[in-house]
């Protein structure tokens, strides 16, 4: 059988550090990913799609540069009401048995794009959807929900408000390397923006956020030119691929080449897993992901990295 190529992605210098201790110990355990979801938002622009990317701290196992996203929480377990595909069509399509871990992953979704953005996929019915979510009123609201001084579904709730999960596509699915000490096993979504909704930093959280074109970011991605805007200590000076995990340049790049929104929503997916592996090359590390509906190599192909005890 034919394999196909598999990617190769820099491993961060912030990382290194922490693949080479993981190497060193044979008999340490990865630690169990936190469930997560993260949005890329989109929408047209004269120079191709443009997707909303932000700035988080460098621990964060969504990258340096990210889009929207976070951890599930406990309340996105909560009751909604509810537009769009059901929690069954959408386990079918996140390629999932498991009804409540879709459930959550789309909430969850929703409800990391309405914190960090302030962009909301809800209505009051299925053709509706919610404007004007910039205003002082829901900041507050986003603070309030940040702080958790409010479950989503209580504020979605008091204004009469259910969730369009129509209006999500799904992705790609993401698992952080099994070396790194804060884990995701993320699932990447895609929404266009919302008429009458223009996504604005959180005050009390947010630092850099921006609209930017996939193919210019792609075509400047050995440079630090996004580094630079964004102007951060661990951001100036980088090159693209030391702030953004391989799944999100994996998406920035499908979105670069795609004719558009629409065509990019439309594009057919598969539930492939990326799971990055540590290799080695000339003493360097990378980490290499397979490709959907790859065969994955002999590792001895790959100069795999071996930890201590095991064989390459």
């Amino acid at each position: 059988m034919l394999t196909s190529p598999r990617r190769r992605f820099t491993l961060p210098k912030r990382l290194q550090g922490a693949a080479r201790s993981w190497l060193d110990e044979a008999d340490r355990a990865p630690r169990k990913p936190r469930l997560a979801s993260s949005v890329a938002l989109v929408r047209d622009a004269p120079d191709g799609t443009e997707t909303w990317l932000t700035y988080r701290t460098g621990d964060s196992p969504l990258g340096v540069v990210a889009f929207p996203g976070g951890s599930v929480e406990n309340a996105d377990q909560d009751s909604f009401d509810w537009f769009g595909p059901s929690v069954g069509q959408w386990a079918e399509i996140l390629g999932t048995d498991d009804y409540a871990l879709a459930r959550v992953h789309v909430v969850a979704a929703i409800r990391e794009l309405f914190e960090e953005t302030g962009v909301l996929l809800a209505g009051s019915d299925e053709s509706v959807v919610v404007e004007g979510t910039s205003t002082a009123d829901w900041v507050r609201a986003r603070e309030a929900l940040a702080g958790q001084e409010i479950g989503f579904a209580e504020l979605l709730a008091k204004r009469g408000l259910g969730l369009r999960t129509d209006l999500l596509r799904s992705l790609v699915h993401w698992v952080t390397p099994d070396f790194a000490h804060r884990r995701f096993d993320t699932r990447y979504f895609a929404a266009t923006l919302p008429v009458g909704q223009t996504p604005t930093l959180l005050p009390s959280k947010g630092v850099w956020g921006q609209w930017v074109s996939a193919a210019t970011i792609m075509a400047e991605k050995e440079t630090s030119a996004l580094g630079d805007e964004v102007g951060e200590p661990d951001t100036r000076g980088l090159a693209l691929p030391e702030l953004l995990v391989p799944a999100t340049e994996i998406i920035l790049a499908k979105m670069a080449k795609a004719r558009g929104c629409i065509a990019y929503l439309n594009l057919k997916r598969s539930n492939h897993v990326y799971q990055a592996e540590l290799v080695e090359d000339a003493g360097q590390l990378y980490l290499e992901v397979t490709a959907p509906g790859a065969v994955a190599p002999p590792t001895e192909a790959l100069r795999a990295v071996a930890r201590p005890g095991e064989q390459a």
